[in-house]
């Protein structure tokens, strides 16, 4: 059996007549109860926007409190961060490199593929050519004996949520063709979607974890005060993959 923790969609940064203090107090609680589990976890992850305008200030403080945490994210940029900054301050790399932030982590019990999906300058999401042939030969080249978490921050397809299915990822066919290759495979994980969402892909599960700075609202739920609701706790995902095969997943608010 395996068990991890997914969060996204921290927005480290935003401002709403607070400087920036209300999303880092609501990711610093997020953290505190993933810190205090009297149980192991296998891993986390972090699926994107992870700061709210990608600016180097921002990701210092993700830095620290990521850095700070019994257990640090595994995690992919959304369309709210940028890739130069997110790779200095999260990475060690080279700001100038403006190239995808793909990463591949082999852990004991699974391989992890965090894709990055963001489009510089845009909303929407797209794995590129380079990072489609890169999660290929990754898949190729994993464990088959293990499974395999395909991750990345935009849904790829319509999660029937007006504020982001505009602005979900497109040219999904391509990313089908590549998991239909690879039977190790066990899921797709993403954020974007500020509510938890559990629906299926390429005939995998595909679930999208809850955000943490904001709740989505749905359509039939009003929006007299916009689609995003700011007063609900920030939400977390527990994954379980158990002997079978067959993944589970538990979603908690945090007090």
């Amino acid at each position: 059996m395996f068990v991890f923790a997914h969060i996204s969609d921290t927005h480290i940064g935003q401002d709403r007549g607070d400087g920036g203090s209300r999303a880092r107090e609501r990711t610093e609680r997020v953290l505190r109860v993933l810190d205090g589990l009297p149980g192991e976890l296998d891993a986390v992850i972090l699926t994107g926007d992870i700061t709210d305008r990608g600016t180097p200030e921002e990701y210092e403080e993700a830095a620290k409190l990521l850095d700070g945490s019994r257990h640090t994210p595994l995690h992919c940029p959304g369309n709210h961060d940028a890739r130069g900054p997110y790779r200095a301050a999260l990475l060690g790399g080279d700001p100038a490199d403006a190239s995808p932030v793909d990463q591949l982590h082999v852990l004991p019990g699974a391989t992890f593929a965090m894709c990055d999906s963001s489009v510089p300058g845009r909303g929407e999401g797209y794995l590129g050519d380079a990072t489609l042939a890169w999660l290929d030969d990754a898949l190729a080249g994993a464990r088959k004996d293990r499974p395999a978490f395909v991750c990345f921050h935009h849904p790829p397809l319509p999660l029937h949520g007006q504020y982001v299915d505009p602005i979900r990822q497109f040219g999904e066919d391509r990313l089908a063709a590549v998991v239909g290759r690879h039977p190790h495979v066990a899921a797709l994980l993403c954020g974007h979607s500020h509510t938890p969402a559990v629906t299926t892909f390429a005939g995998l599960p595909l679930v999208a974890a809850p955000g943490v700075v904001s709740s989505l609202r749905m359509p039939w739920e009003g929006e007299e005060d916009g689609p995003l609701d700011y007063a609900l706790p920030p939400m977390l995902t527990y994954h379980i993959l158990d002997d079978e095969g067959r993944l589970t997943s538990h979603f908690r608010a945090v007090p």
